[in-house]
């Protein structure tokens, strides 16, 4: 991880404040597919979406992990471009993950109880931050 400890407070504060991910993938065909997410947050900048099992992202992330987010950039003019590894949780290994997803996305609780509804943690393996609010524009990048 970055020597610079500022930096993934930074990263987890905005985080913090955004309710949406576009979560992009690769199909077996090798096409790129992007889907709108819920995500909740853990303070060393893992994250949390659900999914159906009946979905296209269900699928392409089993056969593929790899996954890539892009969050912001709305009047806040911050964006985190975000890459990583999506690992399927089972239910016994869910444990405080579930929590902080429904905390943040409460409207998604609704789903808990559905049929083939499952969890998906991403471990960040590099991060890229930009505020274009600032002269000039903060940006950097944090490596894991």
């Amino acid at each position: 991880m970055n020597n610079n400890k500022i930096e993934p407070k930074i990263v987890y504060n905005f985080l913090k404040s955004q309710p949406l991910a576009t979560v992009s993938i690769v199909n077996e065909d090798g096409n790129p597919e992007s889907a709108l997410v819920g995500f909740g947050e853990k303070e060393d900048l893992t994250l949390i979406i659900g999914t159906n099992k009946s979905t296209r992202k269900y699928k392409n992330i089993l056969k593929n992990p790899k996954v890539a987010l892009a969050i912001g950039f709305g009047n806040e003019m911050i964006t985190v471009q975000y890459e990583g590894i999506a690992e399927f949780m089972p239910d016994d290994e869910e444990g405080g993950y579930k929590k902080l997803y429904y905390a943040k996305n409460p409207s998604a609780q609704k789903y808990e109880s559905d049929v083939g509804q499952t969890y998906f943690k991403i471990i960040p393996k590099w991060i890229r931050y930009t505020d274009f609010n600032k002269e000039p524009e903060e940006i950097f990048e944090i490596t894991f």
